[in-house]
């Protein structure tokens, strides 16, 4: 024969178990309010540095410029931007980000996947939310850099006036 559970106890563990889903671990490293200010804060400044093919070229080539790819290091040895550093996104860290990126008001170039179309080997397609874009921008802010720009159109990798490395075979 089953027991059955007392309402009262019932309505206990009810309660605590819902109070439990409600309050998530505590965890100091993480700070979901501030991400979502510096990602609303990065929105604004986006709007106004992308840059078409043309000025990104323009403005890499500039003394003291510095782009960053933050791709895998596997897909930037498939194909990237001549002179582009690689700085694996999931590698950023203050340490890491100085190191490529000396002073915080260096002027940083990024672009990604979803800004070049027929080599997905080299630049494979990401959700469009998902774009490398938007979490390197929110990051570099995080960590301080404002002076950053972003390589704005969908580009051909057999048309684009951008240097290439490696060059297709």
């Amino acid at each position: 024969m089953r027991k059955l559970v007392p309402v009262a106890v019932f309505a206990v563990l009810m309660a605590a178990s819902v109070a439990m889903a409600a309050q998530p671990p505590p965890n100091p490293q993480i700070d979901m309010a501030g991400f979502l200010a510096d990602a609303h804060a990065a929105a604004h400044d986006r709007e106004s540095r992308r840059v078409d093919e043309a000025t990104f070229l323009r403005m890499m080539r500039e003394p003291g410029t510095v782009v960053i790819d933050a791709r895998s290091r596997a897909m930037y040895e498939r194909r990237h931007i001549a002179g582009a550093v690689s700085l694996s996104f999931p590698d950023f860290t203050a340490e890491t980000l100085a190191s490529a990126i000396p002073n915080a008001a260096t002027r940083v170039l990024i672009y990604c996947n979803n800004n070049f179309a027929n080599d997905v080997e080299a630049f494979p397609f990401k959700a469009r939310p998902a774009s490398l874009n938007l979490s390197t921008w929110v990051a570099l802010r995080t960590y301080g850099y404002r002076n950053v720009y972003e390589l704005g159109p969908y580009l051909d990798v057999h048309n684009t006036t951008l240097p290439l490395v490696p060059k297709p075979r």
